[in-house]
């Protein structure tokens, strides 16, 4: 058996909840079994004091089964992402920062492979709670959106996975205030937009004194917001890299579906069509369209029948998705959500409208299943 320092991997353990692995000590004897509780930082420290070992096999074991997991779990394992990333990447000085990382972002690289349908539902159908920890949440956006884009323009999977280590750690020097930005009702302040105008530099600098040494990945942080014409920041280079290109039309697209206090989220297909009309042609921009569709899975819509629910699947085409009714024609609640396929007709995408149009809540779980499910009319 293989074995790795507690220490490494301790942004998997929460405290007070059961633990996902079993915990060794130094000699291999079996400490805490799976299941067991750390109740407190203070009895973790004296774990890590010690040097305690967790089976390497056990860590690698829950990826390994995820292709075989059923779908109803898997948005319980995006919420366990986000909180592993969070606790990894506000750690901007961890003595095994690219483990943590490394750990934390290959079952998000899993997850979009599994289910890109429910990986892009993330990034459009955000909880009221988002706002406060929108640093994290859009760097986990962002990662989904580019690695989705870079599949479909042909990069292979080492490119794309240096390019969703950028995507996660772009920000890294300003999270908090993207939080405080994000609930921020007011214009950034002077210091503000000093701090925001300096971030990807400072982000370049906190990477390497974590280890960080790969070109790509340096340079892709420290030019995300460079723009062709020069105008962009922080040094004004009109030629940023491929991904950093890639990776600031992410960045930009993403934000659109994401509300802040002081505005809401931009409708999917109005974020759509203001890519296109501001990046004509580009063919980054049109693999992100494309790939997410002009109603993507996450977004509230009424059909053409007069009922209104949630897209679950994106269809053969942009613009003819999968969607769960949720209510009637009247605007009544159903008894079960319906599938429909927005391709027919009589199930024909009217309008994008507003999810305070739903008098109806659905768990995720069953939607994620609604998305997956292929039924027995043939219904894609």
């Amino acid at each position: 058996m293989q074995f790795c320092a507690l220490s490494t991997v301790k942004q998997r353990i929460t405290l007070g909840a059961p633990l996902p692995f079993n915990v060794r000590d130094a000699d291999r004897t079996l400490l805490l079994a799976r299941g067991q509780v750390i109740d407190s930082e203070v009895q973790m420290l004296a774990l890590l004091e010690r040097g305690a070992l967790v089976d390497v096999e056990e860590l690698t074991r829950g990826l390994a089964e995820l292709p075989e997991a059923p779908v109803e779990t898997l948005p319980a394992l995006w919420d366990r992402c986000l909180d592993r990333l969070g606790s990894v990447l506000r750690a901007s000085v961890h003595v095994d920062f690219m483990a943590a990382l490394d750990d934390a972002s290959r079952p998000v690289r899993s997850l979009i492979e599994r289910d890109p349908d429910l990986a892009i539902f993330q990034v459009v159908r955000q909880d009221a709670h988002a706002r406060s920890q929108y640093g994290v949440v859009h760097s986990l956006h962002t990662a989904i959106a580019s690695q989705l884009a870079a599949q479909r323009l042909g990069w292979d999977a080492a490119r794309r996975h240096t390019l969703v280590n950028a995507a996660l750690t772009m920000n890294l020097s300003m999270l908090e205030l993207q939080g405080r930005l994000a609930a921020q009702l007011t214009p950034p302040t002077p210091a503000q937009r000093e701090e925001i105008r300096a971030h990807p530099l400072r982000s370049v600098e906190i990477l390497q004194g974590a280890g960080v040494d790969d070109a790509q990945w340096l340079q892709a942080v420290a030019h995300h917001h460079e723009a062709p014409s020069g105008a962009g920041y922080p040094q004004g280079v009109s030629d940023a890299g491929e991904m950093a290109s890639l990776l600031r039309r992410a960045d930009i697209y993403t934000a659109k579906l994401s509300p802040r206090a002081s505005r809401d989220a931009l409708a999917a297909n109005q974020a759509a069509r203001d890519m296109f009309v501001h990046d004509q042609r580009h063919p980054m921009t049109a693999a992100l369209v494309k790939e997410f569709g002009v109603y993507p899975p996450g977004c509230c819509v009424m059909l053409a029948s007069g009922e209104t629910g949630l897209v679950v699947k994106r269809g053969e085409t942009a613009n003819t998705p999968i969607v769960a009714s949720l209510t009637n024609r009247h605007g009544e609640p159903m008894l079960e959500p319906l599938r429909r396929n927005t391709a027919s007709p009589e199930h024909a995408i009217v309008k994008v409208v507003s999810e305070s149009h739903l008098r109806v809540r659905v768990s995720v779980e069953q939607l994620a299943r609604m998305g997956s499910t292929r039924p027995l009319d043939g219904m894609p």
